[in-house]
């Protein structure tokens, strides 16, 4: 008998139908991936399971029992833990803190300290989830964060794990680790569904895979009788692109982009001594887990932040204390990483919002008299140009997907002929196929002689298209080496972690 049956569960938000007669099937001591594009319908239906939300119309069957969950609280009980995307950690208090937090023990509230500490060793020892139980949460690496996590579930006897994008914050190491893990909690019984739309590690852990498009159940599928291409066939619909954009590589020996020795705050060392070069023709990576400074050295560059030392040249001009406006004209486009707050108004339509930065100068106005023929044919251009999926030109953002509204900040920022693009996080939240666009999008400006700086959190997309990468580490950055066939992957996870690489052609 299976451990977990989710049968035909229908859940409708407004306008919206998020699951359609899903179901899912998961046996005790299996890893399960729940597999599908962003707005699949993967993470509201283990919401529902987890008691966040509540099912319209199905069955969910635990342990033989049918159950409908009405809180966490509720589904914790019965032995289903479920580890989010983002950590639900409270950053002040210690490991052993967080695991305990809300549990009432006998002697509560004056627990016995010791007996926990040794109760959570004992457990991380078990699984190999190695934490120190004493240690403040703020104090800990993202890989041990999400240990701590997972200790918090199994100390509460979860019996099934739900893990939402487990292995996007992580190093290489962390990842395999991560993986080390799962096998030793399979090997106790334990079950594991994996929220996911990275098809190579489904291959890699887990034992069946269900696959969801548009809120239906398109598949469900052993993993060792199907292949990444399959996979992706049911996912999207054809297979994953694979990208060559090194094999057309421009030689130049000219830099669109120059940072030398630039500091941001030096008493937090939020960056210290950030030097590298972006040569025309070439897309420079900053890789790095999230929070290493990435986002302030994407603000340092477009001029949101001013450094308090150091250099900044954009096509040889000094930028140091030049506006983001200033920037702009010399040749900078910056795709943001946020763009709901920073790169688009919700609240304005499509049009609004692809003259956002230009509105006030020609062609689409002179002498502060906006030309709204040259303001329409321009909008419909760059639509055609850039496929964004948009009902019209009045349509307000908000309605378009993350896709879309990306290709839009893309478009505006594109279309006035760059010669530097900052791209920081630009597919973060995208799915699969517009993820694509986005990468083709800037090998495309690339191989047109553009300076390109890709700042992203995954490793993947670095590697798939950059010609050379930088690591960044507590702003810092730690090496910077060519990518190509005998690039070491490990290396680079080591410098990720902290560990000081060797810089190459720097």
């Amino acid at each position: 008998m299976p451990n977990l049956q989710l049968k035909d569960i229908f859940k409708e938000f407004p306008g919206v139908i998020a699951n359609d007669n899903v179901s899912l099937t998961v046996e005790k001591g299996e890893i399960h991936a729940l597999l599908g594009e962003n707005g699949a319908g993967k993470t509201t239906l283990m919401n529902i399971l987890y008691g966040i939300y509540t099912k319209d119309v199905g069955t969910i069957i635990w342990k033989d029992e049918e159950v409908s969950f009405k809180s966490p609280r509720d589904a914790i009980e019965s032995g289903i833990g479920m580890v989010h995307q983002h950590f639900m950690l409270v950053p002040t208090l210690s490991v052993a803190q967080n695991i305990t937090l809300g549990i009432k023990d006998k002697g509560y509230p004056f627990n016995n300290r010791k007996k926990v500490v040794k109760d959570i060793t004992e457990l991380s020892k078990k699984y190999g989830l190695q934490v120190d139980p004493t240690q403040l949460i703020s104090k800990l690496s993202v890989g041990a964060r999400q240990r701590v996590e997972i200790l918090k579930s199994l100390y509460r006897n979860a019996e099934l794990l739900i893990l939402d994008e487990p292995t996007a914050v992580l190093t290489p190491q962390e990842t395999d680790n991560f993986f080390e893990i799962l096998k030793k909690l399979k090997k106790e019984g334990h079950s594991v569904i994996i929220i996911t739309h990275r098809i190579p590690e489904v291959i890699k852990i887990t034992d069946k895979v269900t696959i969801l498009k548009d809120g239906k159940n398109v598949a469900t599928v052993k993993t060792s009788e199907t292949n990444e291409n399959e996979l992706s066939n049911y996912m999207i619909g054809r297979s994953l692109k694979t990208f060559s954009s090194r094999e057309e590589v421009i030689e130049s020996e000219d830099n669109g982009l120059v940072l030398e020795h630039v500091g941001l705050n030096k008493k937090l060392k939020t960056l210290t001594d950030i030097s590298f070069q972006v040569k025309k023709g070439e897309i420079f990576g900053i890789a790095g887990v999230d929070g290493n400074g990435q986002k302030e050295l994407a603000e340092v560059i477009a001029g949101i932040r001013k450094p308090d030392s150091g250099t900044i040249l954009i096509a040889g001009k000094n930028m140091n204390r030049a506006s983001f406006k200033t920037r702009k004209k010399a040749g900078l486009a910056y795709i943001t990483d946020d763009r709901h707050h920073e790169g688009l108004v919700l609240d304005m339509n499509v049009t609004e919002n692809m003259i956002l930065k230009d509105y006030d100068q020609e062609p689409f106005s002179k002498k502060s008299i906006i030309n709204y023929n040259v303001v329409r044919e321009k909008t419909e251009q760059r639509i055609k140009d850039y496929d964004i999926k948009t009902p019209g030109v009045k349509t307000p953002i908000r309605l378009l997907s993350g896709g879309n509204q990306q290709k839009v900040i893309i478009a505006r920022e594109l279309a006035v002929g760059p010669s530097v693009v900052l791209a920081c996080q630009p597919t973060r939240g995208l799915d699969i196929g517009a993820t694509e666009f986005v990468r083709q999008i800037l090998i495309n400006k690339r191989n047109e002689g553009l300076s390109i700086l890709l700042i992203s959190a995954d490793l993947e997309e670095i590697v798939s298209i950059c010609d050379r990468i930088a690591v960044i580490f507590e702003g810092r950055i730690v090496g910077i080496v060519k990518n190509g066939a005998d690039l070491d992957l490990n290396k680079i996870g080591l410098m990720m972690a902290g560990h000081i690489g060797e810089t190459v052609n720097s």
